[in-house]
C-alpha cells in the first residue's frame, strides 16, 4: 500500500460533477480502492450524474446542485463550495481530483490539499479563469495549446499534456453487451440504426435554448430511413421528440458503450459521446453547434469523426456512412489511466 504524509493509505477526494464524469472515474475509483486507498467522492445534483454512479456502485455523498441562469450558477456554486468547504475540512483528504469541477479547486487550495485536475474544453473559458489558477496539476491532451489555457490563469509549470482525449478511461473496463437491443426491448423494424444525442443546452460554454435542438432537420430527413434512437439531456429535450413515434427515446442510466457499438451511426450534438463512438469503431458525425473543440479536432484529423453544422450536409453524410463500409484507422495514445494513477499517488505522498 502507498503511504501518504502519516504513513496511512491515501485518502483521496474526487468531485464528480457531470454524467460523463462518472463513466470517466468509475476505473480510478475502483483500482484505488482496490489498492487499499479510501476514496470519498461527492456530487451535485444534475441531470443524470446520481444515477449513474448508483449504476456502477459508486458510494457518494450529495452536494449542492447545477443552475440554469447565470444568477443561479453563481448562487448555487457559491453555496456549494461553502458546503465543501465544510465538509472537506472535516474529511482531511490528502489529494483531491476532478475533471472540470468549480467548486474543488477553490476548495482544495483554501484547505492546502494538492490538486489533480484533469481537463479537456478549453472554451469554457469562465469555468477555467475559475479554476486552473488554483490547480496543482492539470492534465491534459496535447492536442489543446498551452497558450489557451495559460491566459485563463493555468501556471505553464502545472501543466501535463498526453497523448489522447479523456475518453481513453470510459473504456478500461468495457465488456461490449451484442444483446443491448434486446435487452432493451427496443422494436427495430429497419435495418440501419443511428443513434443521436443534442446539445449540452444547461452548460455554461454554449448558448442554446434547452427547449429546441440542432437535430430536429437531421431526425425528420432520417427517420424514414433507420431506426432512430435519440438520449435526451433533460425533461426539455426529452418533449422535443416524444411525440415522434418513429423515434425511440432511451432513458438513462443504460449501458450507451454497448448501445453506441451496436449501432450503425451516431450523430452527437455534443463531444463525449461523439468520441467514445470514435474509440468504440461506430462511424460518428459531430454536428455540435459551439466552436470546435481541439479534441474533437484530433478525431476529424485521424479520420475517426466527420463534422458539419449544416444539416443538409449532415444529412447526406448520414446517408453515405448507412451505405457503405469504412476503413476505421488505428489510434496510438498514451496511456491516460496510468498518468492520473502516477499523479494522485505524487500529489498524494508529496
Amino acid at each position: 500500500m502507498n503511504k501518504n504524509r502519516y504513513g496511512d493509505g491515501l485518502k483521496i477526494w474526487i468531485d464528480i460533477v457531470n454524467a460523463p464524469h462518472a463513466r470517466f472515474f468509475q476505473s480510478i475509483i475502483r483500482y484505488l480502492e482496490d489498492q487499499g486507498e479510501e476514496v470519498f467522492v461527492t456530487t451535485r445534483k444534475f441531470g443524470d450524474v446520481h444515477r449513474l454512479l448508483d449504476l456502477f456502485g459508486i458510494d457518494y455523498q450529495m452536494v449542492g446542485w447545477h443552475g440554469v441562469t447565470l444568477a443561479e450558477k453563481l448562487i448555487r456554486s457559491t453555496q456549494r463550495a461553502y458546503e465543501l468547504s465544510q465538509i472537506i475540512s472535516r474529511e482531511k483528504p490528502d489529494v483531491a481530483v476532478s475533471k472540470h469541477s468549480i467548486e474543488l479547486p477553490r476548495v482544495s487550495y483554501g484547505l492546502k490539499i494538492p490538486s489533480v485536475f484533469i481537463l479537456d474544453n478549453e472554451h469554457a473559458i469562465a469555468a477555467n479563469k475559475l479554476t486552473l489558477p488554483l490547480c496543482d496539476r492539470i492534465i491534459l491532451p496535447e492536442v489543446i495549446k498551452p497558450e489557451s489555457v495559460v491566459r485563463c490563469g493555468a501556471d505553464p509549470d502545472h501543466l501535463l499534456p498526453y497523448n489522447g482525449t479523456s475518453e481513453l478511461t470510459h473504456l478500461v473496463d468495457f465488456q461490449y453487451n451484442p444483446h443491448i437491443f434486446q435487452d432493451l426491448k427496443l422494436n427495430l423494424k429497419k435495418e440501419k440504426t443511428i443513434l443521436m444525442r443534442p446539445e449540452p443546452s444547461l452548460a455554461s460554454y454554449l448558448e442554446a435554448d434547452c427547449r429546441k435542438t440542432v437535430l430536429s432537420p437531421i431526425v425528420e430527413a432520417l427517420e424514414d430511413q433507420a431506426n432512430i434512437l435519440v438520449i435526451p439531456r433533460f425533461r426539455e429535450q426529452q418533449q422535443i421528440f416524444e411525440d415522434d413515434d418513429k423515434i425511440t427515446l432511451i432513458n438513462p442510466p443504460v449501458d450507451t458503450f454497448s448501445l453506441m457499438k451496436a449501432c450503425d451511426l451516431v450523430i452527437g450534438a455534443g463531444g463525449t459521446m461523439n468520441r467514445e463512438s470514435a474509440l468504440l469503431g461506430t462511424p460518428v458525425i459531430s454536428c455540435y453547434p459551439g466552436t470546435l473543440l481541439s479534441v474533437d479536432a484530433y478525431y476529424i484529423e485521424k479520420g475517426l469523426m466527420k463534422r458539419s453544422t449544416r444539416p443538409d450536409e449532415i444529412i447526406e453524410m448520414a446517408r453515405e456512412l448507412l451505405r457503405d463500409d469504412h476503413y476505421h484507422p488505428e489510434l496510438s495514445t498514451d496511456d491516460l489511466f496510468k498518468i492520473i494513477i502516477d499523479n494522485i499517488y505524487q500529489a498524494g505522498n508529496g
